[in-house]
Formats: structure tokens, C-alpha cells, sequence
């Protein structure tokens, strides 16, 4: 009897910290659908650092970033990032951020 009790405490644990483990990833993706209005698309454009701020900007416009710790360590760099906007905000939240290859890079410096 002692031993299934056992067993089966064993295997509620596991499962109680295999399922706290996926929470993480799981949650972002259920706030960022949740976010009222905005898009998700990807941008390129390069990362500018204004006094303590970050911001992302476009051929077309600077972005104010709601979560500008993802932005840390690219200052000035040429970047793609897959966001959700709020053009009636000048804001975006970004969910992805990664290094354009180098024939992207050369196609941009040419235009």
C-alpha cells in the first residue's frame, strides 16, 4: 500500500512540474491574441537609442516599443521583428527580434 501511494505521488509531481513548465511558453502566446485591435506583422528596421530610450524605426516611421528590454543590445543594429502594432499609438510590442541575413542586408543598402 505504501508503495502505489508512493507511486502515485511521484507521478503528480512530475506532471505538476511538467505542466508549470510549459505555463510559460503557453501564457505570452495567450496575451499576446488577446491584445484588442492590433496586428501581428513583421518590420525591418534598425534600433535607435534616444537618451534611456529604444526605439524602432522604419523608412516610414519611429515606433515607440512597449517592451524595449527586447531591444537591448541591438542598438544600431538593421534588425527584422515580428510585432503586434498600434499605428493609433506610434507603439508596438515585440514578440521576435533576429538578425536580417547578409543578401537581405544588400538589398537594402542598394535602394
Amino acid at each position: 500500500m505504501r508503495t502505489i501511494l508512493l507511486a502515485l505521488s511521484l507521478c503528480f509531481t512530475l506532471s505538476v512540474v511538467a505542466l508549470s513548465q510549459n505555463a510559460p511558453n503557453q501564457a505570452p502566446r495567450t496575451t499576446q491574441a488577446g491584445r484588442a485591435g492590433a496586428r501581428l506583422i513583421t518590420i525591418m528596421g534598425t534600433i535607435q537609442q534616444d537618451g534611456d530610450e529604444l526605439r524602432f524605426v522604419t523608412d516610414q516611421r519611429a515606433w515607440n516599443v512597449d517592451n524595449p528590454e527586447t531591444l537591448n543590445g541591438h542598438e544600431g543594429h538593421y534588425v527584422h521583428a515580428r510585432a503586434y502594432v498600434y499605428p493609433d499609438k506610434d507603439s508596438i510590442h515585440i514578440v521576435e527580434l533576429k538578425l536580417p541575413t547578409a543578401s537581405e542586408t544588400e538589398k537594402d543598402n542598394m535602394r
